[in-house]
């Protein structure tokens, strides 16, 4: 039976990855070393807050920005789960004001089979203008969902979707 020294298979895997780590850490451009007092993370000058679409504050926008659209249209609601193939899936590109006017509707996806689908949401979301004010520091930006678009003109927004049947 072949016995594992556990001691030798941890030098082997482990250590070459510290080695080549610290010396990612020591040649890193500003920095003198190890040892060195430059480039230390108490010195580094705090970035911005970076805006994303990931941000907490654009996350609860998207959330208002679907509530809105769902008030605005209360019977194209698609109740419920959504069944397992939707007719359409379209990712749209709400552009804002600050002050929650819709200037402009682009989409990133759109269904080749279904390409009345993109020109009606475009037009629900301008008719739904203006949407609720995005949070001081977001301003004027570009609100993205997905629309679940079902053969009966209903639909469910990504932001809110009730989930998807199985079958």
């Amino acid at each position: 039976m072949m016995r594992i020294d556990h001691r030798h298979l941890l030098l082997s895997t482990v250590m070459p990855l510290a080695i080549g780590l610290a010396a990612c850490t020591a040649l890193k451009p500003g920095t003198e070393g190890a040892g060195s007092e430059a480039g230390r993370a108490d010195e580094v000058p705090p970035a911005a807050e970076t805006i994303s679409f990931q941000t907490p504050a654009v996350k609860a926008y998207r959330k208002a920005g679907a509530n809105a659209i769902y008030k605005k249209y209360p019977s194209r609601i698609y109740p419920g789960k959504i069944p397992p193939l939707v007719y359409a899936v379209v990712v749209v590109e709400t552009h804002v004001n600050s002050d929650g006017t819709v200037k402009k509707v682009t989409f990133s996806r759109t269904p080749s089979h279904a390409p009345e689908v993109p020109p009606m949401i475009a037009q629900l979301v301008m008719d739904a203008s203006p949407l609720p004010a995005p949070p001081t520091g977001v301003g004027a930006h570009t609100y993205i969902d997905t629309w679940l678009w079902d053969r009966s003109g209903r639909f469910q927004l990504d932001t809110l979707t009730k989930g998807q049947r199985s079958r």
